[in-house]
């Protein structure tokens, strides 16, 4: 069995009256792709809110890479390996492709210092070689002296991956990268996730289930707050429960 990289013990979160996340045990091993599934308002986002630091726990904790990360910032948990992407997209979008990805560079290497910004990554040709090595990776290196904001929907989204990359992260966390491609878009993100996931181990969140079944080597399903299956894809796909809950019986 693979170590594990990303361990979430007895997680639980209540907004109001509602039980968010209903002592949610999770691991994702050093590795693999590990995609999270589950109808809209299943907690999916929620859960993701804490491990990556935006959201803190009522009671539960998050271990990553062997350490207790759940007093840790979102800044922290970056600095420990943990790079996110949003659903919606994050960039500078009146800078270059290649100035977004060096910024992200710069500020992996000030972390935890004053962030130096804008007139001094000008003058380090290093962060913007640094940058390029990403570029290349996602596939924008023709695009790097492009505006972002003129970039394609899927161009933006390959973007932030870069900009996740840039962090140097053990894993990376993807919020619905799907998330508004037409096909041929979303075919483009799934090679480029199945290139990047020999490099690195992936939490996926994503509600194009064709996408989970190709990438994932385990699938989780999260419904009203707790986990209710985890496994191969195959073995998810043909639960009873999962399918009365979430896939529907054309699964």
């Amino acid at each position: 069995m693979a170590e594990a990289l990303l361990e979430v013990h007895n997680l639980s979160r209540r907004f109001a009256a509602v039980d968010a996340l209903k002592q949610v045990n999770f691991c994702v091993e050093a590795g693999e792709v590990h995609a999270l599934i589950g109808p809209n308002g299943a907690g999916k986002t929620t859960f993701i809110h804490h491990v990556s630091g935006a959201l803190k726990p009522d009671s539960g904790s998050v271990h990553f890479a062997g350490k207790d990360v759940t007093a840790l910032s979102m800044h922290q948990r970056v600095a420990a390996g943990m790079a996110r992407s949003y659903q919606i997209t994050n960039l500078f979008l009146g800078l270059s492709v290649l100035d977004n990805v060096a910024l992200a560079v710069q500020g992996r290497q000030d972390a935890g210092s004053s962030f130096r910004f804008w007139k001094p990554v000008a003058a380090e040709q290093s962060l913007f070689d640094e940058a390029r090595i990403y570029l290349e990776q996602v596939g924008l290196a023709e695009r790097s002296a492009s505006v972002a904001g003129n970039l394609a929907h899927g161009e933006q989204r390959a973007l932030e991956l870069a900009m996740a990359l840039a962090t140097q992260p053990k894993m990376l966390l993807l919020d619905e990268p799907m998330a508004g491609a037409g096909p041929e878009e979303s075919a483009r993100m799934v090679e480029l996730i199945e290139h990047l996931a020999r490099h690195v181990t992936i939490l996926l969140v994503e509600h194009d289930m064709a996408a989970v079944f190709r990438l994932a080597d385990r699938v989780s399903v999260l419904v009203n707050g707790s986990l209710i299956c985890t496994g191969a894809p195959d073995e998810v796909r043909a639960d009873p429960e999962v399918r009365r809950a979430y896939l529907g019986d054309s699964a």
